[in-house]
């Protein structure tokens, strides 16, 4: 064993989801240390493992610790006081340079879900990862830190769909297309399923990589209708994410493309939001002459997303589309994976969209543990193996499926983007709204072309 005990820094619904499954292992894994700003969370937290009795091995230690990680030498301190081999971060987006520092100085292995983030900034110039952390990309190959990035489900999984694409199904790829659909349902007038923040300011622009060069599109204006397994047909818009920004870099294709799930509501929601100013991440002076972050009064009213799991219904399904060649052979192949709300919940008390996210962190952090993905350098997920991986997760809860598609057929899924304003056209949304009841939100009729 190369690294044991292990950290994990955060306690909302992806830390409950890995914390989880973290015990579930911890006879590889070690004593597993939370910790937050909250210590409240993180014993909410253990007591939720310990009463699903998750803990694999009785005799390891599963405690709480406060913590404040943007504070460097206080996560110096204690990494080294909980001698933990091992921090997964799952906090907030914007302590990652904190957290990944603290790990060069003590030597633990770094593990995060999402690219940094500078609260002044959003959606910088491509690719966002030379932005911040590959600038110390050098420093950890001089140490032999490993830090292993965008280890959640997207990113994380499905780079690992990529490298496996490349490895076993072709011997040429031409086109990637990442799918991520929800289609549960959680009650609320609405809600995003994770931190509303960092949701919202995914959504500011859309940068994607086509014919190998970064392209710019406003936000929900390229729309496409797939019909997925297990969910059936559902409306997907091209969308910016944090793969696109090593997926470009590290795998060989012609473009790699992010398409995100989202209903008309949500998009009638989010458009009065943003027209509104209501997302903008920049403060703002009241009459009170009191400043405040219009986005940070947004999140504060929206439902916490670790209490949509107790209700929720419903499934999600996550998958790379991949054209390309084989034995000189034209080649198209879905890799997906499904999860059930329900079974989410009644595993882990979670939904199903922490779920996915958590879990996969966890099955890095076994791997390095175990040394076959101890790398002693920083990696991002496609640049590993994905055998092993894919491996532990088919065991832990995250199985994969593999479909053939027969090239050019009406299974296929076509992510060409034509001209804008062809895409605006087909993308525009009609929502009605009863003002009696707003739970009531229909799709309008489209109007007959002439």
């Amino acid at each position: 064993m190369n690294k044991k005990n292990v950290m994990i820094i955060g306690a909302g619904g992806v830390a409950h989801v890995a914390a989880h499954k973290a015990a579930m292992n911890n006879d590889i894994l070690g004593d597993i240390c939370i910790a937050s700003r909250t210590l409240g969370k993180c014993e909410a937290i253990i007591e939720s493992v310990n009463r699903k009795g998750h803990l694999k091995n009785p005799d390891g230690r599963l405690y709480s610790a406060q913590l404040d990680a943007l504070d460097v030498p206080a996560t110096v301190k204690l990494i080294k006081k909980t001698k933990s081999g091992i921090v997964i971060n799952l906090g907030a987006a914007f302590i990652n340079m904190s957290v990944l520092e603290a790990c060069i100085e003590t030597g633990a292995a770094y593990i995060d879900t999402a690219i940094h983030e500078d609260p002044d900034k959003v959606c910088e110039e491509p690719p966002w990862y030379a932005n911040y952390e590959w600038k110390r990309k050098e420093r950890c190959d001089e140490k032999g830190i490993t830090a292993i990035l965008g280890a959640g489900f997207d990113p994380g999984v499905v780079n690992a769909y990529c490298a496996l694409a490349a490895k076993r199904y072709f011997d040429k790829i031409d086109t990637i297309d990442i799918l991520d659909v929800n289609a549960g349902s959680h009650g609320k007038y609405f809600s995003t399923n994770f931190d509303p923040e960092i949701n919202f300011r995914e959504f500011i622009k859309v940068w994607t990589w086509i014919d190998r060069q970064w392209k710019e599109y406003p936000t929900h204006s390229v729309k496409r209708m797939y019909d997925f397994p297990v969910v059936g047909k559902q409306p997907i818009y091209l969308n910016g994410h944090d793969e696109l920004h090593s997926l470009s870099k590290n795998i060989d294709a012609n473009s790699i493309r992010f398409w995100m799930g989202f209903g008309d509501h949500y998009i009638n929601v989010f458009t009065v939001l943003r027209t509104l100013g209501f997302l903008s991440h920049l403060p703002v002076t009241l009459t009170t002459g009191q400043e405040v972050v219009p986005l940070k009064v947004v999140k504060a009213l929206l439902p916490d997303p670790m209490t949509l799991a107790p209700g929720y219904t419903g499934n999600t399904c996550i998958g790379n589309f991949v054209k390309g060649k084989k034995d000189g052979k034209k080649r198209e192949v879905l890799i997906y994976q499904v999860s059930d709300h329900k079974k989410c919940y009644e595993e882990v008390e979670s939904q199903g969209i922490s779920y996915t996210a958590g879990v996969p962190p966890v099955a890095a952090a076994m791997l390095v543990a175990t040394g076959e993905w101890d790398s002693k350098t920083m990696v991002n997920v496609e640049e590993l193996d994905p055998e092993p991986f894919i491996a532990i997760l088919d065991r832990i809860g995250l199985p994969t499926e593999v479909k053939e598609i027969k090239p050019d057929s009406k299974h296929s899924f076509d992510g060409t983007v034509r001209a804008l304003e062809k895409e605006l056209e087909d993308s525009t949304a009609t929502v009605t709204v009863s003002a009696a009841n707003p739970m009531i939100a229909v799709a309008g009729k489209k109007k007959k072309k002439k």
